[in-house]
């Protein structure tokens, strides 16, 4: 290989080098300013705002905050669980429980980020979920398990207040999707008056 040839090829690696790199600061800080701009269309939200947008173009809007304290977790979750939203966070599945109300409310999001909690929640833990009207409701694991992505009675409909959260199983796996599902169920209190 002549010199020259080095060059260009030294060149158009290096180039490919930086190319690779920029995509992945550029992926970071988009990512970073879309949790900006998701808590502040919840402060919206909690304010009074219906379906505020976290950004112009936004086909989805903040439904509610779930924070799982034991971990540390806090994440806004947005209506509509198309791989679409879940790339900024969780979603609430169209047709389940409102999140907060009675019935089996459930919650989806990508394994690798927004829900790789998931695997580290034990029967027990607590996970809380707070609704636009600033009211809170504090639901109980009670169990964790693996599913087929064809099972779907996790997503019935359930008496009580059920909190059903999905993701993608086995967590560590290099292919996105796969036959798997992780589901972990949790249950809230009666409300008032329905004891």
């Amino acid at each position: 290989m002549g010199r020259r040839t080095a060059v260009v090829m030294a060149l158009l690696l290096g180039a490919a080098g930086g190319a690779s790199f920029g995509h992945g600061v550029w992926i970071y800080a988009k990512g970073r300013l879309a949790q900006v701009l998701l808590l502040r269309a919840w402060a919206s939200a909690l304010g009074g705002a219906e379906r505020p947008a976290p950004w112009p173009w936004a086909d989805t809007w903040p439904v509610a905050r779930l924070r799982a304290p034991r971990l540390g977790v806090d994440e806004i979750v947005l209506a509509g669980a198309s791989g679409r939203t879940m790339a900024f966070g969780p979603g609430h599945l169209d047709g389940s429980a409102p999140v907060g109300a009675e019935g089996n409310c459930v919650l989806t999001g990508h394994r690798d980020t927004h829900f790789a909690f998931l695997e580290r929640l034990r029967p027990g833990d607590a996970l809380v979920v707070e609704i636009p009207s600033g009211k809170a409701v504090c639901y109980t694991v009670t169990r964790t398990m693996v599913l087929d992505e064809n099972d779907v009675e996790v997503m019935g409909e359930s008496p009580g207040r059920l909190l059903t959260l999905l993701t993608c199983y086995p967590f560590h796996a290099l292919v996105p999707g796969g036959p798997g599902r992780y589901a972990v169920v949790a249950v809230a209190p009666p409300s008032r008056g329905e004891r």
